[in-house]
């Protein structure tokens, strides 16, 4: 066994490990759980909750920044934490608050993982700002919510990574993919049940990147997710063993001039928004 074989044995037993006690796995923070119970609540005031969500200065800071984004297109940019949630609503908030809790549960320190980790969330925010924009353009009535299905949709690839953050040495990034290629969906729905986050984003981890899934025949959730995927791979690498776009089942779904292809078999009203796909992730990193 060379050693490239024998190191991934030795990492593919630990998320092994992982994956039979999920206790190991990260748990939502404590204030992101009080945040979502009192999102809840029917009694909840603007002014309660805002205190709430103001102990969390970067979370604070993030749904002031997404609020002002231009995918929001607010006519008056909000000043206090009331005014966000008046801007985005009750069901955005939650949203961007799972996505900040995401993002710091899996945040690693040392040099390798960190490298790992950046790379791995930086490419899910512009998938999932490529979900979320390409289901405005398609009158998809909530962005935010399909944004968030597509980084649920691959949250088992920063699951893999938490298997190894007692591990000084950090696999390389050929073995990590690698991993993520066996175990991203397994572990993705361990975290999503174990959270009890909605049975609708385990269904979209499921059906993640099959090409020739098709239930109905209008525009869902899970197209949205695979056409993101799709262009995701595809700039990440160009030369990826990808089937033409043309052949997927959810571009058969989508109606002209919106079925449009562009350059390197992309879709081109992707394209030609690229630059406002692009503002939508920093908006959220």
């Amino acid at each position: 066994m060379d050693a490239e074989q024998t190191g991934y044995a030795r990492y593919r037993q630990v998320v092994s490990q992982l994956m039979c006690g999920d206790e190991q796995l990260p748990s939502l923070p404590v204030i992101t759980l009080e945040i979502r119970r009192s999102l809840r609540s029917p009694e909840v005031s603007l002014g309660t909750l805002s205190g709430l969500i103001s102990k969390d200065p970067a979370l604070s800071a993030l749904l002031m920044k997404y609020a002002a984004s231009a995918m929001l297109r607010s006519s008056r940019p909000p000043k206090t934490l009331q005014d966000v949630l008046q801007v985005l609503g009750l069901a955005q908030v939650d949203r961007v608050t799972m996505i900040h809790s995401i993002k710091s549960l899996f945040t690693l320190h040392s040099p390798g993982h960190k490298k790992l980790f950046i790379e791995a969330w930086e490419r899910l925010i512009l998938k999932a700002s490529t979900c979320a924009f390409l289901a405005r353009l398609v009158g998809y009535t909530q962005p935010d919510h399909a944004f968030l299905a597509s980084l649920l949709s691959e949250l088992g690839s920063l699951a893999v990574l938490s298997a190894f953050r007692d591990d000084p040495v950090a696999p390389s990034r050929e073995l990590y993919y690698r991993l993520c290629r066996d175990y991203s969906k397994s572990l993705g729905v361990i975290l999503l049940k174990k959270w009890a986050v909605d049975e609708e984003f385990i269904g979209i981890i499921r059906n993640t990147g099959n090409w020739l899934h098709r239930e109905r025949y209008h525009l869902e959730l899970i197209d949205l997710v695979n056409l993101s995927l799709y262009h995701s791979v595809k700039g990440m690498n160009a030369e990826a063993d990808l089937p033409e776009l043309s052949s997927l089942a959810a571009y058969a779904k989508l109606l002209p001039p919106l079925n449009v292809i562009g350059d390197n078999d992309e879709l081109a009203l992707l394209i030609s928004h690229r630059a406002e796909i692009h503002a939508l992730a920093d908006a959220l990193r």
